[in-house]
């Protein structure tokens, strides 16, 4: 069993037609209980670097999940962050702004949650909502305090691009390694999913009237986010377009993903100097 992440991989500058890309491959492993010892295995790996990451205090990690509704982005992070130490972990899901923070730009809100050194960061949605869902429903602009010309929406996108990979550049200039995560699935696993949300009661409040309203823009978010992907997977802040209809396999991928970012930091625990050594050996000794 292998998985190669650069299969999944958004190349930088392409352009991309998510028609091309896969919502569903071939299942990685053979039966239940061989995704159950994989994931194991990546969960182990990950509980052990994010310790060492905390230890060495040089880098933060900010993991990104995007992807329409249903996608499975809450499942994903609960089972491949399962044996994180919650300590070293930082979670933020981004709903409807606040009136504070449609006082600011709209980055300012993500920017106050970002990870410190030493901790990984997980965005559940993120800034990216302002060039997706605010494309797809441009009124919304509006309420922002900015004026809706329907003349100048291409620049407006073109801009927040702009702002954001000028952001994700400066944070990994600065230590915080990117890894983004669309959840590729296609429009007929979502609506199986809804309706499993709606026949199985202990899923019910996950159901919203509103999902359905917006399956509706189904189109126009896939455009949405083909023009994000493209415009912003970057060397230092690359997007993975994960196939998403087999949750296994997505968070298979997804673990292989974060442990293989954190792998490539090349961190190390801090050397104990002379000095402190022999503070230790002899505190050790009236201990011992």
């Amino acid at each position: 069993m292998k998985i190669d992440t650069k299969d999944f991989l958004v190349p930088e500058g392409k352009k991309v037609r998510l028609k091309d890309w896969p919502t569903r491959v071939k299942s990685i492993c053979g039966s239940k209980e061989e995704y159950k010892e994989v994931l194991e295995k990546h969960v182990k790996e990950l509980s052990d670097l994010q310790q060492l990451l905390y230890g060495a205090n040089k880098y933060a990690l900010l993991l990104v999940f995007q992807g329409m509704d249903a996608a499975g982005k809450d499942g994903a992070i609960k089972h491949v962050m399962s044996g994180v130490n919650p300590q070293g972990c930082e979670l933020s899901s981004f709903k409807q702004p606040s009136a504070d923070e449609l006082e600011h730009d709209f980055l300012w809100r993500s920017t106050q949650r970002l990870p410190g050194r030493g901790r990984i960061g997980i965005f559940n949605r993120s800034y990216y909502e302002e060039v997706l869902v605010v494309r797809v429903h441009p009124e919304i602009l509006a309420g922002e305090g900015l004026a809706d010309e329907p003349g100048k929406r291409k620049e407006v996108w073109e801009q927040r691009y702009q702002s954001i990979r000028d952001l994700e550049r400066h944070l990994d200039r600065n230590g915080t390694r990117i890894v983004k995560f669309f959840l590729h699935l296609s429009k007929e696993e979502q609506r199986k999913r809804f309706l499993a949300r709606i026949d199985e009661p202990e899923k019910n409040w996950k159901f919203s009237m509103a999902d359905i309203q917006e399956r509706k823009y189904w189109k126009d978010y896939v455009t949405a986010f083909e023009d994000c992907l493209q415009s912003t997977s970057t060397r230092h802040a690359p997007w993975y377009c994960v196939p998403a209809d087999d949750k296994d396999n997505a968070r298979l991928i997804v673990s292989q993903v974060v442990v293989e970012a954190l792998k490539e930091l090349k961190m190390s625990y801090p050397k104990t100097t002379p000095k402190r050594r022999v503070e230790l050996l002899a505190i050790r000794k009236k201990l011992a």
